[in-house]
């Protein structure tokens, strides 16, 4: 029989060998017997199991660190700045000085006072003699009365201006005081704002410096609203321990106390403001830095776990996959209760003692054998 008119070209010949020699080799081919019929790949996985203790719940979220207390020095007298008498970046105390304005002003109005009421008393002091010689005398008519009433009266007159010197004085000596300018508190000397040479106004509002109490220093971070009870339980119970983390958890920076926690819930975010103390002794912390802070609510008693990273997420619910006897996983439904800590209550689905797959869970099905 004649061939095709495909086949008698030098590429239609081509193909057909090319087919006849695949034919040939599918007939002979060797075949691979199964080890088992219908034998499954056993996988090797890591397991963990379901065990009774005591778990400490903990809340975290995401905080912003805060001074203590933060103070901007300023001037509260006009002058001339003189002296600058700390460095930037430099821990200070309260009392320490900090700047000198020039006080020759103020000096010589603390003079003036005290001259001022030097000389009120020196007037009083005469006014007294003579009332004294006065008060024998009205009494055998050698004074008139007049003229001791007159003379009683410009010694309660000088007794009040001396009592008005004294005023003054104060102030002058406030005002003079007000030219060494000092630190209210223990902190942290920030950046300069001014030089040396300066007109310094009270009414500034830069200031000099800024001032930051960093020991102890301030953790500021929300929770769910949902962690209110829980949070007002813990406080009625005592001092509430607050952890300073790394923003990835993975660092202890810090342990301090819950102070307070806000008389409000946020409406728009659904959370509620909380506000913890660090000692900071380490110095690790710092003013506007953001960390993660943690704190124990509540001891969940011999409840039971198991890791959390053995939990799966799946159409019906949670579940996890529970290794039987003969090393075969079940995909069994779980029902959740709290977490912490790495771990998860299991309140129904998994009995004391049954392992779950911890690693490896994306390769398996309900039968799938393992190697735990």
């Amino acid at each position: 029989m004649p061939l095709p008119k495909a086949l008698r070209s030098p590429l239609g010949l081509a193909l057909a060998l090319l087919l006849l020699a695949a034919s040939v080799w599918w007939l002979t081919r060797p075949v691979t017997p199964l080890t088992s019929a219908g034998a499954a790949p056993v996988m090797p996985v890591k397991v963990s199991a379901a065990t009774r203790h005591d778990l400490p719940i903990s809340l975290q979220g995401l905080a912003t660190v805060q001074a203590f207390n933060t103070v901007t020095i300023r001037a509260q007298v006009d002058g001339q700045l003189q002296k600058i008498l700390f460095k930037e970046g430099q821990t200070v105390h309260a009392g320490d000085i900090l700047a000198e304005i020039d006080a020759r002003g103020f000096q010589a109005a603390v003079d003036q006072a005290l001259a001022k009421k030097a000389q009120d008393e020196a007037q009083l002091a005469n006014i007294q003699l003579d009332l004294k010689r006065y008060s024998a005398l009205v009494e055998q008519n050698y004074v008139a009365r007049q003229q001791f009433d007159s003379t009683k009266a410009q010694l309660d007159q000088l007794s009040a201006a001396i009592e008005g010197d004294k005023a003054a004085l104060a102030s002058a000596r406030v005002t003079l005081g007000y030219a060494t300018i000092r630190s209210p508190i223990d902190g942290r000397a920030g950046i300069r704002q001014v030089d040396v040479g300066n007109i310094l106004r009270a009414a500034d509002a830069t200031g000099i410096v800024t001032i930051a109490q960093t020991k102890p220093i301030s953790l500021l971070f929300t929770l769910p609203e949902d962690s209110v009870q829980k949070l007002l339980k813990a406080m009625a119970n005592g001092p509430v321990s607050v952890e300073a983390l790394s923003r990835d958890g993975a660092e202890r920076l810090d342990e301090g106390v819950l102070e307070t926690l806000d008389n409000q819930i946020d409406t728009t975010t659904g959370t509620v403001r909380l506000k913890a103390t660090m000692p900071n002794k380490p110095g690790r912390l710092w003013p506007g830095q953001f960390v993660t802070a943690r704190l124990q609510a509540e001891i969940l008693p011999h409840v039971l776990v198991i890791p959390s990273k053995a939990v799966q997420h799946g159409p019906q619910g949670n579940f996890a996959f529970v290794v039987k006897d003969d090393n075969t996983v079940e995909a069994r439904p779980l029902t959740l209760g709290e977490n912490g800590q790495d771990l998860t209550v299991v309140t129904e689905g998994i009995a004391e003692g049954e392992r779950v797959v911890t690693d490896g869970q994306y390769r398996l099905q309900t039968g799938s054998h393992v190697a735990p």
